[in-house]
């Protein structure tokens, strides 16, 4: 009796083995089964999402005067689906106050692409793939967080326009931007540069700077360099002198240079023909100089012009010359 329990026995415990490794094969099967369900309906979800979203932006896409527009405004993007490169055709990005947080890598798929407008929004970070992107003419990313320029932007070899104003941290931009041989308008406003950079003295074509509102406390002394620049706007800055060689900036025709801290106008400044437009207000100029002769029949604003601009630099420096002279005299006198 005792060898058929024992027989019994282990029969039972066989048994009892089998079984369990069969629940636990069949669970195993059944929950791979559910992981594969799931994984088909997540590609079949993230396969009709991408199809929303695609028609959703394709929805947005306008032609106007022959060019093939992305326009979207106000509305929440902070990142842009892959789905986009289906649209690889979009000649100009009006992306306006969307929160766009990343200018996507896949940015290269876009061949086409004529002007990349991102203004207003919360972008930290422009990809070296900028680079790849060989017809671009216009680059406008004011009023955002950028506070790197990589040296790729320099492959962009056509382009036009380049706009970066307030974009708080931006304090220097790479030497290969003197690359841009077509570049002619460039804003860097409202950003931290302490000094205009190598890169942009060396910009073949620039005709319009905007450095107003950084922190420059001075301009290069090789400033003339900058032989097509007609446009210079210089508000807001820490500037205490200018240097001489700003009178051989013969294509000058604007010049703004209010609130800093300049006490002195150069000399040379006077020959300065082609200078239409000059603002000097809101400097502790060393003499006190006011022009005679104020048109009485005209606006504030035109006055205000008047006083600090094109005429009062003239007077100034005449005044500047003659008191100059009055002091010399002086001193030879009580030096006699």
């Amino acid at each position: 009796m005792t060898g058929v329990t024992v027989c019994c026995g282990t029969v039972n415990s066989i048994k009892t083995l089998w079984e369990t490794r069969i629940k636990k094969s069949t669970d195993e099967l059944k929950k791979e089964r559910e992981q594969r369900d799931r994984r088909a309906v997540g590609r079949l979800t993230g396969a009709w999402e991408d199809r929303i979203t695609l028609a959703n932006l394709k929805g947005k896409v306008v032609t106007e005067e022959g060019r093939v527009i992305l326009r979207i405004e106000k509305e929440e993007w902070k990142t842009l689906p892959p789905a986009l490169v289906q649209l690889s055709q979009i000649q100009e990005w009006q992306l306006h106050r969307i929160g766009l947080q990343k200018i996507p890598r896949f940015i290269s798929s876009f061949e086409s692409l004529l002007v990349l407008d991102l203004s207003r929004n919360s972008v930290t970070e422009i990809p070296k793939e900028i680079g790849k992107l060989s017809r671009l003419r216009e680059l406008l990313l004011s009023y955002n967080r950028v506070s790197y320029v990589p040296e790729e932007l320099g492959c962009c070899e056509n382009l036009e326009k380049l706009e970066l104003a307030m974009n708080e941290d931006l304090d220097e931009l790479p030497t290969q931007l003197s690359n841009l041989k077509k570049l002619y308008h460039l804003d860097l406003s409202m950003n931290h540069f302490t000094t205009i950079p190598d890169c942009v003295v060396n910009l073949p074509s620039l005709e319009w700077l905007d450095m107003g509102s950084n922190r420059l406390e001075s301009l290069p002394e090789d400033i003339h360099r900058m032989e097509k620049l007609h446009t210079l706007w210089l508000p807001r800055n820490e500037l205490e002198y200018l240097p001489d060689n700003i009178s051989h900036m013969q294509s000058l025709d604007t010049l703004v240079l209010s609130k800093n801290k300049l006490r002195d106008i150069p000399p040379l400044m006077e020959g300065m023909s082609n200078l239409r437009f000059v603002n000097f207000r809101d400097n502790p100029l060393t003499y006190d100089v006011t022009l005679p002769n104020l048109k009485e029949d005209v606006d504030e604003e035109e006055n205000d012009r008047e006083m600090f601009g094109r005429e009062f630099m003239h007077f100034y420096i005449q005044e500047a010359r003659k008191r100059g002279y009055a002091v010399l005299n002086m001193y030879c006198v009580q030096n006699w």
